[in-house]
């Protein structure tokens, strides 16, 4: 049985941080809109990734009334350290200018479903089979399957892709439509995730490749070690892993129950254009940037802004320049952070493993590190990502 289902101005696909920002933006503004999330709602909300609001993503909620989204199950205050070869270097911890926090990507999720449910929104979880149609034509809209097997169909003016770089939304246009650039790294992170207190906490530079120790909450902590890009999970037993971030920070670890292992290759990817049709991609749907750079949530949130603010301007003012000018507008900022986080990857790992660009290129790494440690800007920026890398 086919629903003929709902109206409204904007179906959005997914329940992420763009997705959900999207729609307490539209909401506050009175646009109608539906979000449409494959997965359960538990699935969601314990669902770990990145974790650092930058200052831009901490004023913008604030200017929207939505500072709430950022309260509650903080991480335990952490002062995040620098290592080079075994040597804890200097940072200054100075916060006076510096608006930028550490919120646990699933506490920020739980958080702006709670104020978007709150405020009267419609949000579907495990809608599974969600595919936009007609999004070049008059008509476009989401079908879907909810939880009782039925098939329903939510009309809409403009689709938000907010569903991540494997969603569906990228995948329903035409790929002739559009241009992928991406850059590969060559190294790929361990990510794991363990339930023990972090110590020591920050990140480690050591010839035999980076390491990183992330408070996720009282007991638990994220740990990384990039490895060629080629290993396997087997190679990497726990034994192995504790040993090899003792010998990166060059001092004793806290060890305990490890609970999730993943591979990540590093890279970066930009889709262009960001829009086709009635469908616009938002956030991991159009681009990536690799964890290092900490601004996958500044960029999924600019995203968000950057669309309600046009889609607002289209319906109030009949005037669809800003909608018109969302992937232009997007991309330049894009392409701006793109270009710190491939800085910053390169720099970080070239510092210490030589096996990937060559001792030369270590060397320069390392004479860029000490400059950046002799400028007090600079020696913030390091505090910041210490402090919360993704």
């Amino acid at each position: 049985m086919t629903d003929t289902g709902t109206t409204t101005t904007v179906a959005i696909i997914g329940a992420g941080v763009s997705g959900l920002a999207l729609g307490s933006f539209l909401l506050r503004n009175g646009i109608g809109c539906v979000i449409l999330e494959k997965h359960s709602r538990a699935y969601v909300e314990r669902r770990q990734r990145a974790g650092t609001i930058d200052a831009f993503g901490v004023r913008m909620f604030r200017e929207w009334g939505l500072e709430e989204v950022l309260e509650g199950d903080s991480v335990q205050e952490s002062e995040g350290g620098f290592f080079i070869d075994g040597q804890e270097m200097p940072i200054e911890m100075d916060d006076d200018d510096n608006d930028s926090m550490f919120c646990p990507q699933q506490v920020l999720v739980r958080n702006l479903t709670d104020v978007f449910l709150r405020e009267g929104g419609d949000l579907r979880f495990e809608a599974v089979d969600i595919s936009p149609e007609d999004i070049e034509g008059p008509h476009p809209l989401v079908r879907y399957r909810d939880t009782a097997g039925a098939t329903r169909v939510v009309t809409c003016d403009f689709i938000a892709g907010c569903d991540g770089d494997r969603g569906v939304s990228r995948a329903s246009i035409p790929a002739d439509a559009l241009t992928r650039h991406s850059h590969e790294y060559g190294y790929s992170w361990l990510s794991v995730l363990a339930e023990v207190p972090t110590s020591p906490s920050g990140m480690a530079i050591h010839s035999r490749g980076l390491a990183g120790l992330i408070p996720r909450g009282a007991n638990a902590s994220r740990a990384y070690l990039q490895c060629p890009v080629d290993d396997t999970l087997s190679q990497w037993p726990d034994e192995r892993v504790w040993s090899e971030l003792e010998a990166r920070f060059g001092t004793p670890v806290s060890t305990g129950r490890i609970i999730d292992k993943q591979l990540v290759p590093l890279r970066s990817v930009v889709y262009s254009p960001m829009s086709h049709g009635a469908l616009y991609l938002l956030g991991d749907a159009a681009h990536i940037v690799p964890p290092m750079s900490a601004k996958g949530i500044h960029l999924a949130l600019h995203d968000a802004e950057v669309f309600a603010r046009a889609v607002t301007h289209r319906i109030r003012k009949e005037d669809s320049s800003l909608l018109d000018g969302y992937s232009e507008t997007c991309l330049r900022h894009i392409w701006n952070y793109q270009a710190f986080a491939t800085w910053i990857t390169e720099l970080m790992h070239n510092a210490g493993d030589a096996s990937y660009e060559g001792e030369f290129r270590k060397r320069i790494a390392r004479a860029e590190l000490e400059r950046q440690f002799s400028s007090p800007t600079a020696n913030r920026l390091f505090s910041e990502f210490t402090a919360g890398v993704a």
